[in-house]
């Protein structure tokens, strides 16, 4: 199972996004949710403090 690397939740192998850079790098994403928040340079949002607080 990949993890997610902007929220690290942990999701199923059919669902999420993978994104490959130009020098080779993997970055798995559960959502779009994520992708578009990477892309932003957001990382103090609520509900990734959240996730994190559970696991």
């Amino acid at each position: 199972m990949p993890k997610c690397v902007y929220c690290g939740k942990m999701y199923e192998p059919p669902k999420g996004l993978t994104l490959v850079s130009k020098d080779g790098s993997v970055k798995y994403l559960c959502s779009s949710k994520c992708r578009k928040n990477m892309l932003m340079k957001r990382r103090k949002v609520r509900w990734i403090k959240k996730s994190k607080r559970v696991e």
